[in-house]
């Protein structure tokens, strides 16, 4: 019997459905990987970008004005890993396990430990004094993802080296100051962009009024929910995407006896095959120029 009315139009609109389908998910995707929630430096040709800052105190009901975020971001012969590390709340880790493994094998090993260590995020929420390259983000109150690079600034004032230097609390509204904070890259090739050039102003209040102030704490982002456990897969998930990225056979037995090893020594018993997938040939990537400079940029933002 022929296909008639509306499931009729439905089978001769397969090609089309596909297309907007892939359309619809596309949005999706970019609309998940955007957090409006959060700032970042807009950088011009030469990853050059300056703006000024005020970080703030911890929102109501927290106690710390930051969060510590440990996670991965390195690319094998079968992808990139791109995910939270459970050490972060003190749980056990494939990623880590394995490293320290690897660590043991000598120097071979111990390059693929470091090609793979966990990266330190740090999440504060920060007042936008300053952006010429953003004006829209000016008088706002984002959250701001930073390195190491940006915590030592933030740690020398709250403890300076020398005895002459006056310590300073750069999250308090009142004796803070602003960041002046400048991403700026060498002409010279391979230079990496720094924040060398960055400095702390002469402390101040953020604003004259208090009633201002406290209207700006007000619009802090909560910074706990960055580190809850729903925001972590879990150890069975992060081994099995690892093992994908770094093309190692799964060897895990369908049914486990008491004499099996668990999962997790099964997993570190693996690194010598872990070797082998990196030093073989890795295939070209199907990632265009842009998108691999961008996977590549995230994986390098947190050593700025």
């Amino acid at each position: 019997m022929a296909a008639t009315g509306t499931f009729a139009s439905l089978k001769a609109a397969r090609g089309s459905s596909l297309q907007n389908l892939a359309q619809e998910m596309s949005k999706m995707t970019k609309k998940a990987a955007s957090d409006d929630r959060f700032w970042k430096l807009t950088t011009d040709k030469t990853k050059c970008g300056s703006a000024i800052i005020r970080f703030l105190p911890a929102p109501e009901g927290e106690t710390v004005p930051f969060v510590r975020l440990w996670h991965h971001a390195f690319k094998g012969s079968g992808g990139w890993y791109f995910e939270n590390s459970l050490t972060t709340i003190g749980q056990a880790d494939p990623v880590s396990e394995l490293n320290s493994k690897l660590w043991q094998e000598g120097p071979n090993g111990q390059k693929l430990a470091r090609d793979q260590k966990r990266k330190l995020k740090y999440i504060a929420n920060i007042y936008v004094v300053k952006d010429s390259a953003n004006p829209a983000a000016e008088g706002k109150v984002f959250t701001f993802a930073f390195g190491k690079k940006v915590f030592d600034m933030l740690n020398e004032k709250m403890t300076p080296q020398f005895e002459d230097q006056a310590s300073m609390n750069p999250f308090d509204m009142w004796s803070g100051a602003n960041l002046k904070l400048r991403l700026f890259c060498d002409s010279a090739p391979g230079s990496i962009p720094n924040y060398d050039k960055s400095e702390f102003d002469i402390p101040a209040p953020l604003d004259k009024s208090e009633e201002k102030m406290e209207a700006i704490w007000k619009q802090a982002y909560p910074l706990q929910p960055f580190i809850a456990a729903d925001q972590f897969k879990s150890y069975a998930e992060l081994q099995d995407r690892l093992e994908k990225v770094l093309a190692i056979p799964s060897r895990r037995a369908p049914s486990a006896s008491a004499d099996a090893p668990s999962q997790k020594e099964a997993f570190v018993d693996r690194s010598s095959a872990v070797g082998k997938a990196e030093t073989s040939a890795i295939p070209k990537s199907t990632l265009t120029t842009e998108n691999q400079s961008f996977f590549e940029s995230l994986a390098n933002e947190d050593d700025e």
